[in-house]
C-alpha cells in the first residue's frame, strides 16, 4: 500500500499502522470490530498496539 518501512518484528501503534494502511481512524476501528483488520494487543492501561506480522499479513492480502 505504502512504501513506509515496518520493523521486522514487534509492535506498532495506530499512527504507524495508518501510515502503511491509509484509512481513517474510524474506518480502522470499525474494521477491527468487524474482524476485517487485526485485533490489537494491550501493552499497558493506555497503550494499544498491533503485531507487525499481522499488519504485514493484512497488507499482503490486499495486494492480490
Amino acid at each position: 500500500m505504502n512504501n513506509h518501512k515496518l520493523p521486522e518484528t514487534g509492535f506498532i501503534r495506530l499512527r504507524e499502522v495508518l501510515k502503511v494502511f491509509p484509512v481513517s481512524k474510524s474506518t480502522w476501528w470499525a474494521g477491527v470490530k468487524e474482524d476485517r483488520f487485526p485485533q490489537p494487543v494491550k501493552l499497558g492501561p493506555k497503550i494499544t498496539a498491533w503485531r507487525v506480522e499481522d499488519i504485514r499479513e493484512l497488507i499482503a492480502s490486499q495486494q492480490v
